[in-house]
């Protein structure tokens, strides 16, 4: 997906000033599929009534021609969604929205990132976004490689946690070097399906975008690898309570979702992981007592069971090492709570 401000000036004569916002090509195993549909599984947040609007206004493009949106998506097909205004995640407003900041001096700041905030502004989320309040509280922050002003690394909108925002370019520099070097450390705490079986271990596996719902990422092997970048998790479990288990992850690399998608790799998809399947029951038993007790589990922590919750890395002036430790949030220690005490009833039971 691209997310340049591309001018394309030859898809219509009236206008120089569409810029695109979205570009995908089919894949090669692509079964033909209205546009409309096909375009649900690639942009994020998304409603098949705004994107049926888009093609009625003549905003959706497949190799270079307008269509409608029962038009089929075939293998090989380029499709382009254009607009008149540039994208909104180019357009950063400064929003006075309070941060906690655990660190600062004059070179970086650590921030706790709550649950529910994007980190940057994209599709469906122009504003409210961590960039928003990061561009209000902070001027002349540096832009990363992708124009994004402070941004180092990023977590999911639904994980909570640790992140480090450079306020200089030299930070900005020294601190992607360590993330791209693996010499920094992350460690995230989760809730997952199933009895973890090994104490600790490591995964790997190549992660890239799935290639029927691109909205998730998944892991390639073998002769497919080549389709996603390598990606190593190491995990420990830190308590099990039957059919969930609390387990530390450390990540090796960055990549997108990529706990998230390894532990479900391995049989273990997060609790509450609404985009991987976890929003369902995937272990445990059938009685109505114990699908009204999950149930009561997804409303005290309506998100996905991970939290960032340990961030390390030298600092890019002085050379020291930095190391900060967050508090789970509120949310989660409940889901936490009521897991133990389930399962020590259980052994009681027993």
């Amino acid at each position: 997906m691209k997310n340049n401000m591309q001018k394309e000036e030859d898809f219509n004569e009236g206008s120089d000033e569409l810029y695109e916002h979205y570009s995908f090509i089919a894949s090669k195993g692509q079964d033909p599929l209205r546009v409309d549909k096909f375009l649900m599984n690639f942009v994020e947040n998304a409603t098949r009534n705004k994107i049926q609007q888009a093609a009625k206004n003549g905003n959706v493009y497949v190799n270079g021609e307008t269509v409608k949106q029962n038009y089929k998506v075939k293998a090989g097909d380029e499709v382009k969604v254009l607009f008149e205004h540039p994208p909104y995640e180019f357009l950063l407003t400064p929003e006075d929205i309070p941060l906690d900041i655990v660190y600062e001096d004059d070179t970086l700041l650590v921030v706790n990132k709550s649950a529910g905030m994007v980190v940057h502004p994209g599709h469906g989320n122009y504003s409210g976004t961590l960039i928003n309040a990061l561009v209000y509280h902070f001027e002349n922050l540096p832009n990363n490689s992708s124009d994004r002003p402070g941004l180092v690394h990023r977590i999911d909108k639904e994980t909570s946690g640790l992140l480090v925002v450079a306020k200089t370019e030299d930070a900005m520099a020294h601190l992607s070097k360590q993330f791209f070097n693996k010499t920094s450390e992350r460690e995230y705490v989760a809730l997952v399906w199933g009895n973890v079986e090994d104490e600790e271990g490591k995964i790997e596996g190549n992660i890239g975008r799935h290639p029927k719902n691109r909205l998730q990422n998944t892991v390639y092997e073998g002769d497919e690898a080549e389709n996603g970048k390598p990606a190593v998790t190491h995990f420990k479990v830190l308590e099990r309570f039957g059919y969930i288990t609390m387990v530390s992850c450390k990540l090796e690399t960055g990549r997108t979702h990529q706990i998230r998608v390894h532990m479900k790799h391995i049989g273990h998809t997060l609790f509450n992981d609404e985009r991987y399947g976890g929003d369902k029951i995937l272990k445990g038993t059938s009685f109505t007592k114990y699908k009204q007790f999950v149930d009561n589990c997804f409303k005290v922590l309506p998100r996905q069971a991970l939290h960032a919750k340990t961030l390390g890395f030298e600092h890019p002036k002085t050379g020291d090492w930095l190391r900060f430790d967050s508090e789970i949030p509120d949310d989660m220690q409940q889901c936490i709570e009521k897991w133990r005490n389930y399962a020590k009833n259980q052994k009681e039971v027993l």
